[in-house]
């Protein structure tokens, strides 16, 4: 267990310093939980008890339209932050759902331990905006990719920053997140 949360203070570390006696006090909130695959992290129209940081495993984020049919908005591994961020922060019903796609393992973080922990650690608050910052970039780069670039492109580009991501995501999930048929994706893939 001690070697999670060592890997968290190296993912904090990245952003910020902290001093022993600080991590010891930011350690005591964030509450280590497994699931396994299939499991539920968020469903959606439930409550978000918190955000989670993937120690190990990966989930995706999706939403589900009135026909059935799938959109995937994140997958989300290793080192990477996920929940349903609206719910969350605004403490209302969520609207997408976070399950395991993998067995997974998590460090959880509910929000009025995070609002205490921003307050008696300021440092923290600048971490979690920097992080917010660089989710913003990412959500925005994903848009403008589905909006301005065909699905080729879009294919190439999920290759060269995520390429072990292709190895660990079924085709049909692939798909789904690159906002084409499998059929397109196995032509993609040729």
């Amino acid at each position: 267990m001690e070697e999670n949360y060592t890997l968290l203070r190296k993912h904090i570390e990245e952003i910020i310093a902290l001093t022993d006696e600080e991590w010891i006090f930011v350690s005591q909130f964030f509450k280590y939980k497994k699931l396994k695959k299939h499991q539920f992290l968020v469903q959606k129209d439930e409550a978000v008890p918190a955000e989670f940081w993937i120690i190990s495993g990966l989930t995706k984020a999706y939403a589900i339209d009135s026909n059935g049919k799938e959109h995937i908005l994140q997958f989300a591994l290793e080192e990477y932050w996920t929940t349903d961020f609206n719910a969350f922060q605004n403490q209302i019903p969520a609207t997408i759902f976070i399950d395991c796609i993998e067995d997974s393992e998590f460090f959880s973080l509910r929000l009025e331990d995070l609002n205490m922990l921003c307050a008696e650690v300021p440092k923290m608050s600048n971490f979690f905006r920097i992080k917010s910052h660089y989710g913003y970039i990412a959500l925005q780069q994903r848009i403008l990719s589905l909006l301005t670039e065909t699905a080729e492109e879009r294919y190439n580009n999920l290759i060269k920053k995520l390429p072990k991501l292709i190895q660990r995501v079924p085709k049909k999930m692939l798909a789904a997140y690159l906002g084409v048929t499998r059929e397109t994706l196995s032509r993609l893939k040729a």
